[in-house]
């Protein structure tokens, strides 16, 4: 077992960064006012608050109707489509949740969870090419009268692939009598992408501070126009009333500060990072068997996803693991059994390709020796379970 690590998992979970620890300090001990009391404590408070509200907004871009602060990336996407739908069904008969197939499970199953609850509630899933990129064909055949709400993520959490989301927001705004209401999972594109321009067109967008650096439980909802909301939390009517409970004034100010970080070095980032992924995946071309599964201009610049043939994705990340090497798998386990990704399972991927699924994500810590370090250990590991040197 190696005694460093090196950690290839940015797209789990970033690095809690310096700058986001020191602003959150101050709210993590000691008196910290309850933001909806009247007292200087509380004033100071809810002043930190509405501070991380003004950071957040600019930072999804305005103009921005509202900032909903949530418990993480979850809570942030199972509101915007629970809170849509539930109010969609006072006034329609059926309410249609048209998604991708490639949905990170916090929209996927909040879809289906809502199907399964209400008989008037359906999902109709888009199609996807063999990359997982939604069809323009197939968002007009499915959007309609009956739409409630339309989710594609911007950035895949998996592959790490891009969805062509001005198109989603515009043609949810078009194809619905009276406009419909888009919503992007927004999370895995939010440490790269400047969403500003790319959200520009829809109506809901997610995020999350712990792939941003920041702490998690931490998120955000942000709505570009009035938009009615049933809450799922109904509480104190905090936030608003889209979300009961007190907000944590440490998780809030934390998403903020690495929200600030993240503006601030997005371009340098962006160009470094996506020079040492080159360097990582050229070396990766050079080991037979080794498929990477998507090309670089559909993708962000800190995920290689990749399969690697005769081997299964637990195996190789065991060895990793003893090898100081952070990593993560395109499947899931339940239970002690292998179970397929639903992303690659959707990009009809084969199942004893996909079984060999790996996803290494970087960020602004990595360096250079960290992935000459990888390049090292993964084929090494590669030619051992093959037992060849």
């Amino acid at each position: 077992m190696s005694e460093q690590t090196y950690y290839f998992d940015h797209g789990a979970s970033a690095p809690r960064l310096d700058e986001v620890a020191e602003a959150m300090a101050p709210w993590q001990h000691g008196v910290v006012g309850n933001p909806s009391g009247m007292h200087s404590a509380a004033r100071a408070a809810r002043r930190a608050i509405e501070d991380a509200r003004d950071v957040v907004a600019n930072f999804v871009g305005q103009p921005t109707h509202e900032v909903i602060f949530t418990g993480g990336g979850t809570e942030s996407c199972h509101l915007a489509i629970s809170g849509v739908v539930r109010e969609h069904r006072k006034h329609h008969d059926i309410s249609e949740i048209v998604i991708s197939p490639t949905e990170h499970h916090a929209v996927l199953n909040t879809a289906l969870a809502l199907a399964d609850e209400f008989d008037d509630v359906r999902v109709r899933f888009l199609d996807v090419d063999e990359l997982g990129i939604i069809t323009t064909t197939s968002l007009w055949e499915n959007v309609g009268p009956k739409t409630a709400i339309v989710s594609v993520m911007t950035v895949n959490n998996e592959t790490g692939i891009y969805q062509p989301v001005p198109v989603v927001g515009s043609i949810a705004a078009s194809g619905v009598p009276d406009g419909g209401i888009s919503h992007t999972d927004a999370v895995a594109a939010a440490p790269w992408l400047y969403l500003p321009a790319i959200t520009e067109s829809i109506d809901m967008i997610s995020i999350a501070a712990h792939k941003l650096g920041g702490p998690v439980n931490s998120g955000a909802l942000i709505l570009r126009r009035d938009i009615k909301l049933d809450p799922v939390s109904v509480g104190g009517g905090q936030e608003r009333g889209h979300r009961g409970g007190t907000v944590d004034v440490a998780a809030a100010v934390g998403l903020a500060a690495a929200c600030r970080v993240v503006d601030r070095e997005r371009m340098e980032v962006n160009e470094r990072v996506g020079e040492l992924r080159a360097r990582l995946e050229a070396a990766f071309r050079y080991i037979p068997g080794v498929a990477l599964t998507a090309t670089e201009e559909t993708r962000v610049p800190g995920c290689t996803h990749l399969t690697v043939e005769g081997a299964a994705s637990e195996e190789l990340l065991f060895l990793l693991d003893n090898a100081g090497i952070a990593a993560s798998a395109g499947a899931s386990c339940s239970s002690g059994a292998s179970v397929m990704s639903h992303v690659l399972e959707a990009m009809k991927m084969p199942e004893d390709k996909a079984r060999g699924a790996l996803r290494f994500t970087m960020g602004r810590e990595t360096t250079k020796d960290d992935v000459d370090h990888l390049i090292a250990v993964f084929a090494d590991v590669v030619y051992r379970l093959r037992g060849e040197k």
